[in-house]
């Protein structure tokens, strides 16, 4: 495993984290505690450091098998989660971005991690017209010198919000969580020069384009009904798939595992830290972790490879 600097946070992170929504039961599988045991301690043999996660993955659920699973070892984990949302059902969310009801969301995360403190704690893709709200930040830099928080976050709705970007310092926020994947490079335009002159950690999510990149799916591949990927525009879903056929056949060397290779590919963009995709197994796990080992050299297109 390797290792970056997470922005002006200090932190010494894995480039590759565990990104947790899978566990709040929203992929097509539910999980048991043991599963989620095994998951991450498998992780954490591997090297990796980071888990993301979020309240509203199962009213903190994820955050609760989480806290269970490194209850006896919680300082060995940077734990990032997030904050304005409300889990009401399958897929349902409410917004509660109220500084009283976000410091509510934050003494139950606490409660449901089984920990003091949260490393990175997260405004998650939120409107415009709730960031800008002072009183907010104000509260949750109380809450940092409390210690119940290291640092702040934002992790951004659109992948082109430049104003909660550029906004980051001011609301001393230090960390960027944003889509970046082979299928969606918008991040590279505005985000990420951003991010680097303000000196950000950024985690990309959906680092696989939500499995799409796996390179376990064909042309005309169908979800579960229980499956988020079911929600995707059925036409636009398509494309994907078809874009992914040439994108294997053109650009990944062969006899390299494509999930490994796009999340390489992500971890050669001078702006990012790590990427944190979900992973349903602990196959899954090993083959994530493997994308650090992989030696590549990204340009623009073609890739090259050392």
């Amino acid at each position: 495993m390797k290792y970056r600097r997470l922005g002006k946070t200090g932190l010494k992170v894995s480039v590759v984290g565990v990104g947790t929504w899978q566990f709040g039961g929203e992929w097509g599988k539910s999980y048991t505690q043991e599963e989620v045991d095994r998951i991450l301690a498998t992780a954490k043999e591997t090297g990796i450091n980071l888990i993301d996660t979020a309240e509203c993955y199962g009213d903190h659920l994820s955050e609760s098998f989480i806290g269970k699973a490194i209850q006896n070892e919680r300082q060995d984990w940077i734990l990032a989660t997030k904050f304005g949302h409300k889990f009401h059902g399958h897929l349902d969310r409410a917004n509660h971005w109220s500084p009283k009801d976000v410091l509510k969301q934050l003494e139950d995360s606490l409660q449901a991690l089984r920990t003091d403190y949260i490393d990175i704690y997260q405004f998650h893709s939120g409107g415009d017209e709730f960031f800008d709200n002072d009183d907010l930040w104000t509260m949750l830099d109380k809450q940092v010198q409390a210690g119940k928080i290291r640092h702040l976050g934002i992790s951004i709705g659109s992948n082109d919000n430049l104003h909660q970007t550029d906004a980051a310092s001011r609301v001393n926020a230090k960390v960027i969580q944003v889509v970046y994947n082979r299928l969606d490079r918008k991040p590279e335009e505005r985000v990420f020069p951003s991010c680097e002159k303000q000196d950000l950690g950024v985690l990309a999510r959906v680092p696989l384009a939500s499995g799409y990149l796996s390179g376990k799916y064909k042309p005309g591949a169908e979800f579960e009904a229980n499956d988020v990927r079911n929600r995707h525009d059925r036409e636009q879903r398509e494309e994907k798939l078809q874009l992914v056929e040439k994108i294997k056949r053109t650009e990944v060397p062969e006899g390299v595992n494509m999930a490994e290779w796009a999340l390489a590919w992500c971890l050669q963009h001078p702006a990012v830290t790590c990427v944190i995709p979900g992973c349903k197994d602990v196959d899954q796990v090993q083959s994530n972790a493997r994308a650090a080992d992989l030696e590549m050299v990204r340009e623009d297109h073609p890739q090259a490879w050392k």
